[in-house]
């Protein structure tokens, strides 16, 4: 179907890909992966042709139909959601509109205008017609339920609805095309848990072979059958899904550490022979022919470490009292919104817990209210009264971090006492080395600004943690050294994010604002989700019952009428 041959793509700034060979066959669903910087988006290009590969070949038919995905969807918040869907159809839409053009104009057109207008309509209907123009409504209709929209959402502006919901307008644009490949880049990004589940159940129906770009590790396990990795512009495919990547991986990297520790025991075995007897009279010829036969071995290389890593441990927390926070009868509304409606909870020292609910439910809102820079409606909230030091990750850093400093005095600012070498250091564990260091922060990516935000976070101790979506920009291997930094921690942590992997590995209990409470499951993610699968359950077997006694009140009450009716007649 498509196939990369030993694709290269060179910038000014370097070399992002050497030699890049996979393809995609029907039934595939790849997970491309690797570092930020690896060259993951810029393949998605190369295939979708908005990009030159500086050398290579990809091979496809002529025919091939690709749509793609990218990270910002593309809609207009000024049209209706039916006409958004339009725009699916670039060729149909602009006859379209050149025959509503026509007919406007004939509305004031003199005779001799009228026979041109007339004419032209004919060939614009043909033309029409031979699009299928006519069904195209028909297939919108089709697909805006399946995407999960109502019958009156047609109507509604793009601007109604959320960043989830615009995340699907695109998705069915590029659906209403037939591809015969997809392409997503980072297609959860900002999507709330419901939405991504959603899209990982939508995505699994579809037989449209696909490709991905996720640092969402959930996704990957759940979507992909093959992963391909990116590493130092080189790529390797593996089979599976993205915990299988891993298990290969490791198990490729063990065997060849394996088979070179033991080549290196026989190569300084032979060495060693070598050595001793090669100026000895009665062996140096066995010497010399077994130093020719040493230099015609072909070397095994030793297994490369997997790049430059983030390293990093938060400082110890001081010790707090038990309780760290105290929410007692919250409501808070903004306008006519009720987010929460007399919550309470109790957050203990020890606890690392995740705040879950769907976008708009008012989760950053709760951050807000307890590190005290918005206060509730009505109720408290607040932190335990013996020696709670709160630390909080901003979502957005690009507000959190003063743009015009350099990545340097970012961190002098905060510990004026520290010598360049010590800040220089701390910076170094965050993948800040030479020059960068002397970057503004307006310049640096997302990721950069989440790497110096939580560099920023190990300057004072706290034993509070608060996090609102940390592993935004992050790629995987900053991810797992997160975790990793979390799982250690001694203190308490309070988290906001939508990776179930990241809350997998890092929370022991879960808070789900739902109908304005706070519903606290002491458990971690899996727990969590076994508990909701019990509930949902158990609604479902009440909605039964409570089906089972509407029938059998409404059976016993037509029989009365028919008693009733018996009675009357006698």
């Amino acid at each position: 179907m498509l196939r990369l041959e030993h694709i290269s793509k060179i910038y000014p700034t370097g070399e992002v890909l050497k030699d890049v060979n996979w393809e995609v066959k029907p039934g595939d669903r790849i997970g491309l992966v690797g570092v930020n910087g690896a060259g993951k988006s810029t393949q998605l290009k190369i295939v979708a042709g908005e990009v030159e590969p500086t050398s290579g070949e990809i091979i496809r038919p002529s025919s091939l139909r690709i749509a793609y995905l990218t990270q910002e969807f593309e809609v207009d918040p000024t049209r209706t959601v039916r006409e958004e869907f339009w725009r699916a159809f670039q060729e149909a839409n602009s006859v379209h509109e050149a025959l509503s053009q026509v007919h406007v104009a004939m509305e004031t057109a003199t005779p001799d205008e009228l026979d041109k207008l007339l004419t032209k309509m004919d060939k614009l209907q043909r033309r029409f017609e031979g699009m299928d123009g006519y069904g195209l409504d028909a297939k919108i209709e089709k697909i805006l339920p399946e995407l999960g929209f109502d019958g009156d959402d047609g109507d509604r502006l793009v601007s109604a609805f959320s960043g989830g919901w615009q995340m699907r307008m695109s998705l069915g644009k590029i659906l209403l095309q037939t591809p015969d490949l997809l392409l997503l880049d980072e297609p959860t990004n900002h999507l709330d848990l419901e939405t991504i589940e959603w899209l990982e159940i939508y995505l699994r129906g579809l037989t449209t072979p696909m490709v991905i770009v996720s640092h969402d590790r959930e996704f990957l396990d759940r979507l992909c059958n093959q992963i391909v990795e990116t590493e130092r512009g080189v790529s390797t495919t593996y089979l599976g899904n993205y915990s299988a990547y891993l298990q290969q991986k490791q198990e490729m990297r063990d065997a060849q550490l394996s088979a070179f520790e033991r080549q290196q025991k026989e190569l300084e075995k032979q060495q060693a022979f070598v050595d001793r007897f090669r100026a000895s009279a009665t062996r140096s010829t066995q010497a010399k022919s077994r130093e020719k036969q040493l230099d015609k071995i072909e070397r095994i290389e030793a297994p490369e470490a997997s790049g430059r890593s983030l390293h990093f441990r938060f400082p110890p927390a001081p010790r707090s009292g038990r309780d760290v926070v105290i929410i007692k009868d919250l409501t808070h509304t903004y306008d006519d919104k009720i987010l929460f409606l007399g919550a309470e909870l109790l957050i203990e020292r020890g606890d690392r817990i995740a705040i879950l609910g769907p976008n708009g439910a008012g989760k950053s809102t709760l951050l807000r209210l307890l590190i005290g820079s918005e206060a509730p409606t009505e109720g408290t909230v607040t932190l335990g009264d013996h020696n709670v030091i709160a630390s909080y990750f901003e979502q957005n850093q690009a507000e959190a971090l003063d743009l015009k400093k350099t990545v340097l005095d970012t961190i002098h600012d905060e510990v004026p006492d520290w010598k360049n070498e010590e800040v220089r250091t701390l910076l170094g564990r965050f993948l800040f080395s030479s020059d960068t260091v002397f970057k503004n922060v307006e310049a640096l990516s997302g990721g950069e600004k989440a790497r110096l935000a939580l560099a920023k976070m190990l300057l004072r101790p706290a034993n509070l943690l608060i996090l609102d979506e940390p592993t935004n920009h992050l790629d995987i291997p900053a991810k797992e050294m997160l975790e990793d930094a979390i799982r250690n921690y001694d203190g308490s942590v309070i988290i906001v994010s939508h990776d179930r992997y990241f809350i997998s590995q890092t929370v022991n209990k879960i808070v789900e604002i739902r109908d304005g409470e706070l519903r606290l499951y002491r458990g971690d993610y899996h727990y969590y989700l076994d508990k909701i699968a019990e509930e949902k359950d158990k609604a479902k077997l009440l909605e039964i019952e409570a089906e089972k006694s509407e029938k059998i009140a409404e059976k016993r009450a037509k029989q009365k009428e028919k008693e009733k009716a018996r009675k009357g007649q006698k």
